[in-house]
């Protein structure tokens, strides 16, 4: 990154708000990879506070290269992941692919779907622009096919510090400590924890921070690898009671499972002191600087990484999430269309605005060498948490529907949604799970 980093940074907020208002200025909206039939390439972007940053990016390119222009569509979370893996499969994705790495890369990966990045991963203007742990993500079997695009996002506990003082209360660093908080929340009228259950995929680094914390990260690795019989390993049985523990002892908002995260339902409850604690990805602090940004300078907002279990083999320095989210370029775009995908990554992808509008929004860009900018932000104590959770994290588990194949994701957030509302067993779940595994 270049000096006139600093300057840019500064800028973000005034040039995001600006932006905000323009919304919907990219050009053709386009559906498909087949752009506009003059050689415009296209691209599917998720809504939610980040999206105006990915906008900003590609009006800046279309505004500077109008024959080569990039169409865009915005869609949730949740319809986003079925679209795209329809999409790919029939050939017929954006032409940048809009990704978490993982599993599902592997997939595009295997099928041919994807192109081969490493030529571009190595190319003097990008390969010190990313940090190196978070770039690794984007390979698969050593040759990159994804290269980050958003910023980093550990899961740590985000916690109403207003509600702790009303209890008396200090966070929990252990999950005994935790599971004891439950019923002096509950005394006063107050939900302990609030998760957007109906999406499934926020029930997820519940399971992951459990297994990590009571087993280590080789009991995750062994699943990820498909060792047969992973899922039966005790440090999943054991995280699995131990959810059922914490929903049986009234440890989330009544009515969990209906609750919506893409929506921002489940933070809501956070902020408005209806809930105490929240599990959840950068988006939580997002969603409350969008919605109630008094919150946060008031100082209401704390945070703290997800306990340690008592006696448990995992450090708690390990952390569970997604390293950052990626572009991928489809295999079935045109040459003229990758080429104009190319040319964007290779100049503006993460570059000074780019990282100063993520940052601009409580979004932490996987760029090296910004510590600097870090300190001089709007919230140095926050960002910083978030930056060093990443780049120091002894392991970074990828969210476990991601790292999976989509066949054995969709399979998880079935049974684990069954595991919270109590309709299997941790037995079941684990020879449910063992079922996925292919010999």
């Amino acid at each position: 990154m270049k000096a006139s980093r600093r300057t840019l940074l500064a800028a973000g907020f005034a040039v995001l708000l600006t932006g905000a208002a323009a919304c919907g200025t990219s050009g053709p909206q386009a559906g498909n990879n087949a752009g506009g039939g003059d050689g415009t390439a296209s691209v599917w972007i998720l809504n939610g506070v980040t999206q105006q940053a990915f906008r900003n990016s590609f009006d800046a390119w279309n505004n500077s290269h109008p024959d080569r222009r990039f169409g865009i569509q915005a869609f949730a979370n949740d319809p986003y992941k079925q679209k795209i893996r329809t999409a790919v499969g029939a050939g017929d994705a954006p032409t940048l692919v809009y990704g978490w790495g993982g599993g599902v890369l592997k997939s595009y990966v295997d099928a041919r779907s994807v192109d081969d990045l490493t030529d571009l991963a190595a190319d003097p203007a990008l390969k010190d622009r990313f940090l190196p742990s978070i770039a690794a993500a984007g390979q698969v079997n050593g040759r990159t096919y994804a290269l980050p695009n958003n910023g980093v996002k550990p899961v740590m506990v985000y916690y109403n510090k207003d509600l702790f003082a009303r209890i008396g209360a200090q966070p929990p660093k252990t999950w005994g400590e935790l599971m004891a908080l439950v019923p002096r929340f509950q005394a006063a009228g107050i939900a302990p924890f609030t998760v957007g259950g109906q999406a499934k995929w926020p029930l997820l680094p519940w399971l992951a921070y459990l297994v990590d914390r009571i087993g280590g990260p080789e009991v995750l690795n062994n699943v990820v690898a498909n060792k047969p019989g992973a899922w039966s390993d005790p440090a999943v049985l054991e995280a699995t009671r131990k959810i059922q523990q914490l929903v049986n002892a009234g440890g989330f908002v009544k009515g969990f499972s209906s609750i919506s995260a893409d929506s921002g339902a489940d933070v809501a409850l956070l902020y408005t002191g209806k809930a105490a604690m929240s599990l959840g990805l950068p988006a939580t602090y997002q969603t409350i600087q969008t919605a109630d940004p008094d919150f946060i300078t008031a100082g209401k907002l704390g945070y703290v990484p997800f306990p340690a279990v008592e006696g448990g083999k995992g450090d708690p320095a390990n952390v569970v999430g997604n390293p950052t989210n990626f572009w991928s370029i489809a295999a079935s775009a045109t040459e003229q269309e990758k080429q104009v995908a190319r040319d964007y990554i290779k100049s503006n992808l993460l570059n000074d605005q780019y990282a100063a509008d993520l940052l601009a929004v409580g979004n932490v860009p996987p760029v090296a060498g910004i510590e600097d900018e870090i300190a001089k932000s709007s919230d140095p104590q926050y960002f910083g948490t978030v930056y060093e959770l990443a780049a120091k994290a002894p392991n970074f588990q990828l969210s476990l529907d991601q790292a999976l194949s989509p066949a054995q994701g969709d399979a998880l957030l079935t049974n684990l949604q069954q595991i919270f509302l109590g309709q299997i067993s941790p037995e079941e779940f684990a020879a449910n799970m063992n079922a996925t595994i292919k010999s």
